[in-house]
C-alpha cells in the first residue's frame, strides 16, 4: 500500500550549501529502489544516472517531459527526479500529470531546478515532495548531494508507509476487539 503524499509541510530543500555525506545512513531497504531521473542535458543525466547507480539504486532516465511519462508508467519508480526545463513537454506539465494520473500520483517527485526559492510555494501545489537547487552546484558535488537527497526522501516515504501499517494494524485489533 503507498503512503499518502506528504503535507505541504514536508517540502525539502537541498542545496550546495547543506554539506552531506551521500552515503550515511542508508539502509538496505533504500538499496534497488526505482528511481527516474528525468533530465535533458546528457552530462548532468549520465554523471547524476552513474553517481546514483554506484550508491545502489536501479536507474532509469529520460530526456524529455514525454519519454518522462511513458517510463514513469512502465517502470512505477519509487522517486522521481524531474527537472523543469524539458524539451517536448516541460517539467510542471509533467509533474501535473504525474500527479492526476492514478497510477503515478503517489510516486514522489523531486524537482530539479536552477529556479529559486521563491517558486517553493508551486511545486508545493503541484506535488512536489522536495526540490533540489542545480545552479550553485559543481558538477563533481552534485551527484553525491543527490544521492543524499534520494536517500532523504525515500527514508522518509518509508517511514510514513510503516507508520500507516501500524496504525492499520492498531485499528484492526481495537475493531477486533482486542
Amino acid at each position: 500500500m503507498l503512503a499518502p503524499s506528504p503535507s505541504p509541510a514536508t517540502l525539502l530543500k537541498f542545496s550546495s550549501a547543506s554539506p552531506m555525506n551521500p552515503y550515511e545512513g542508508i539502509h538496505l531497504t533504500l538499496l534497488n529502489s526505482k528511481v527516474l531521473l528525468v533530465e535533458d542535458s546528457k552530462l548532468l543525466r549520465m554523471a547524476n544516472e552513474n553517481a546514483l547507480s554506484r550508491a545502489g539504486f536501479n536507474v532509469s532516465t529520460a530526456a524529455d517531459g514525454e519519454e518522462a511519462l511513458q517510463v514513469a508508467n512502465d517502470k512505477l519508480p519509487d522517486i522521481i527526479l524531474l527537472d523543469m526545463l524539458l524539451p517536448k513537454i516541460s517539467g510542471p506539465e509533467v509533474l501535473k500529470a504525474l500527479k492526476a494520473n492514478p497510477v503515478t500520483m503517489k510516486i514522489p517527485v523531486v524537482v530539479l531546478t536552477s529556479l529559486s526559492q521563491k517558486n517553493e510555494e508551486k511545486l508545493i501545489q503541484d506535488g512536489a515532495v522536495a526540490y533540489f537547487e542545480k545552479s550553485t552546484l559543481e558538477l563533481d558535488k552534485s551527484s553525491d548531494r543527490l544521492v543524499a537527497t534520494v536517500a532523504t526522501v525515500l527514508r522518509r516515504i518509508n517511514h510514513q508507509k510503516d507508520l500507516d501499517r501500524r496504525l492499520q494494524e492498531l485499528a484492526a485489533k481495537k475493531a477486533a476487539g482486542r
